[in-house]
């Protein structure tokens, strides 16, 4: 299964993509304000409002087998932790090997930005090149998940 971390999340049609043409399904988290997919392999969960309930909801649902999708770092540790495969939209893989200085560094990051007020924003545009190695990244995540025992 593919679980999305939805709300922002700037794949959901790459995601859908490569799920229907692997017969995988899918469950697109969020608080609401996507719009439900058609696709019978596309499940919509909407959780309650507030802070983190999507990323709750994914951290305590994730398992070994599964592909969680997300930019949300914290919500990556506690995934991997889980037994579960995390790419980021931009085909990252997030691996209990690496997802400790992804921590690491969002943190260090979260503290220059709020010593220094100008310091704000400013990233790169996502591309078709990150949609295209985000699709890649899944295909390769999904054949190395469905290898994995179940649980």
């Amino acid at each position: 299964m593919i679980l999305v971390d939805a709300d922002a999340c700037p794949v959901k049609a790459e995601v859908e993509a490569v799920a229907t043409r692997r017969g995988i399904p899918v469950k697109m988290v969020s608080n609401g304000g996507i719009r439900p997919s058609p696709n019978p392999l596309i499940e919509s969960v909407f959780v309650a409002e507030g802070p983190d309930e999507a990323d709750k909801w994914i951290a305590e649902n994730a398992a070994p087998g599964d592909v969680v999708v997300t930019n949300d770092i914290p919500l990556a540790a506690r995934a991997v932790e889980a037994g579960a495969r995390v790419l980021k939209p931009n085909g990252e893989a997030l691996t209990a090997a690496n997802v400790g200085n992804a921590l690491a560094t969002r943190d260090l990051m979260a503290d220059l930005r709020a010593a220094d007020p100008f310091r704000q924003g400013g990233g790169k545009a996502f591309s078709r090149a990150d949609r295209s190695r985000f699709r890649d990244a899944l295909d390769r995540a999904l054949t190395a998940a469905a290898r994995e025992p179940k649980p």
